[in-house]
């Protein structure tokens, strides 16, 4: 006996009977690419079933410490790592909302150079387009109140290590601006990463999400799915087990069916490995994942900085995006994760933390050339391979011995690098170290944010999973519309990009729906 859900509900952890619904389109993730996509379906008629693997929290929900972020909206603790010669942390979220809840909110309009390349090096051209791709980036910049981040809270809110870089960088000749972010009243209480308790940011469950529930589309949170069910070259379903939030106990199975599709958005860690669990066999699935890794420096000033007052990412530079393929931003890094890559312990880690008012994060993040694969592991999980190459490391050290001189120069005392075989401090003229450091992996403190591919859309059938008329190849009414469908990697913050590409792929779905209906009715 199963039992069933009516329009427009919320459904979260259960035990028992299976549970049994069936929608019009069934859309996998609920983060940057899900939510998008959903909401764009649920708006032009359809019903829609939202499946997210982590639960619903409302904003006066989230964790106030990081340690209680990793617990309860990080997949397995954030221990998801990429391991080639070295182990690079993956930072992912997994709940309602995905990646948008934990992100700086930042939001960069795609790059035009990405998506000529898209068209000329990956034959799609027909749907991301310049012609596409505007429409889609200003309709979402209007709906999430995407605005200049110094403009929407004011100078006395910016934050003092923002303010530093953007006056460092310009100083030293290179173009900096402040993030453009989707947020509404900030307070500039540098929450991001933890998840903004005010509800300022406006990531896909304070909006999007409930709109879709208002529209009758249902969501089932704690609901991992395990496979998309494949009939006869069709995706007709999914099938998963709830699971307990806080114990992992499993509950309930469940099974959704779909009468027009599957959407995969499961993250560029997700969508391939789920796709191969379900029988699903492309020479270029799981291949091509890439990512933006990237390092902080520290500098710490003789006055106060205060960098958890301000705006948690206000500053950021791509002035050498081009041509080192580099990307500088400011970053209040929560106190947790300073700790844990400040070296020493006991009294001598207290007192390095002992002065964290006085300290400034900076980053440098590197459009890698690296080319890395993601598996579904033989114990469950997922097997991420991936190494970034010697010009990557070269990239990053440029990047960080520029961050550093630029803390000097804006009057930091000491700058601490955070990499194997330096100091743990540096002063002015000792900046030399840095830009000799070795080029290994593990004297890096590397960490992967920015994610792509996997389950990539082109042209070749060798080198995409996604064929240009979006299905998956081999398989009717499946479709990719997260960051693991991304043929490249884009040298800014990808979040912006994600939710255009999702909302271009699920608005021509329904359109190519309403042309299919309308034909069959002149025939009848």
């Amino acid at each position: 006996m199963t039992a069933t859900a009516r329009p427009g509900a919320h459904l979260a952890y259960r035990e028992g009977s299976p549970l049994a619904l069936e929608a019009d389109y069934i859309v996998v993730g609920s983060g940057s690419g899900g939510s998008p996509a959903a909401l764009v379906l649920a708006r032009a008629g359809y019903s829609v079933a939202l499946l997210e693997a982590g639960p619903w929290r409302d904003a006066d929900d989230y964790p106030a410490t990081m340690l209680g972020v990793m617990r309860d909206l990080f997949p397995n603790w954030g221990a998801t790592v990429a391991v080639g010669n070295s182990i690079l942390p993956i930072v992912q979220a997994q709940l309602v909302g995905g990646g948008t809840v934990i992100n700086s909110a930042i939001m960069v309009r795609t790059p035009g150079d990405v998506v000529a390349s898209w068209a000329s090096d990956h034959g799609l051209g027909d749907v991301l387009n310049p012609g596409n791709m505007g429409p889609a980036l200003d309709r979402i910049e209007s709906e999430l109140h995407v605005a200049d981040s110094l403009e929407d809270t004011g100078a006395a809110r910016f934050g003092g290590s923002n303010q530093r870089l953007l006056d460092g960088l310009r100083a030293g000749g290179l173009s900096a601006h402040p993030t453009r972010r989707n947020v509404r009243g900030c307070q500039g209480q540098s929450r991001c990463l933890q998840g903004c308790r005010l509800g300022a940011k406006q990531s896909s469950n304070i909006g999007w999400i409930p709109e879709v529930l208002s529209l009758g589309g249902t969501v089932l949170s704690c609901a991992p799915v395990q496979r998309v069910q494949i009939v006869d070259g069709r995706a007709v379903g999914v099938q998963g087990r709830f699971r307990h939030p806080q114990t992992r106990r499993a509950g309930a199975r469940f099974i959704v069916r779909a009468r027009r599709g599957v959407l995969l958005a499961a993250s560029a860690t997700g969508t391939a490995p789920l796709l191969q669990r379900s029988g699903v066999r492309s020479p270029a699935l799981g291949r091509f994942w890439r990512a933006h890794p990237g390092a902080g420096i520290i500098g710490v000033y003789p006055d106060v900085i205060d960098m958890y007052e301000g705006v948690t990412q206000g500053t950021a530079s791509i002035h050498h995006r081009g041509e080192h393929g580099l990307k500088l931003e400011s970053l209040a890094l929560p106190l947790e994760l300073v700790a844990g890559r400040t070296s020493g312990g006991g009294k001598q880690l207290t007192a390095r933390l002992g002065d964290i008012r006085h300290q400034a994060m900076w980053i440098s993040a590197v459009r890698a050339e690296a080319v890395g694969t993601v598996r579904q592991g033989r114990l469950g999980g997922v097997r991420v391979a991936y190494e970034p190459t010697r010009r990557d490391l070269e990239r990053l050290r440029l990047g960080s011995a520029l961050l550093a001189r630029t803390h000097f120069a804006q009057g930091a005392s000491r700058v601490r690098p955070g990499v194997v075989g330096l100091p743990f401090e540096i002063g002015p003229d000792e900046v030399h170290l840095l830009e000799q450091a070795p080029l290994h992996n593990r004297a890096w403190t590397w960490v992967l944010s920015h994610l792509f591919g996997g389950a990539v859309l082109g042209a070749d059938p060798n080198t995409s999973v996604v064929a240009p008329d979006l299905h998956v190849r081999g398989v009717r009414d499946l479709h990719v519309v997260d960051a693991s469908a991304l043929p490249t990697t884009l040298g800014v913050n990808p979040q912006h990009t994600i939710m255009a590409v999702a909302w271009i792929i699920a608005d021509r779905l329904a359109n190519d729906d309403r042309t299919r209906t309308k034909s069959a009715s002149k025939r009848d």
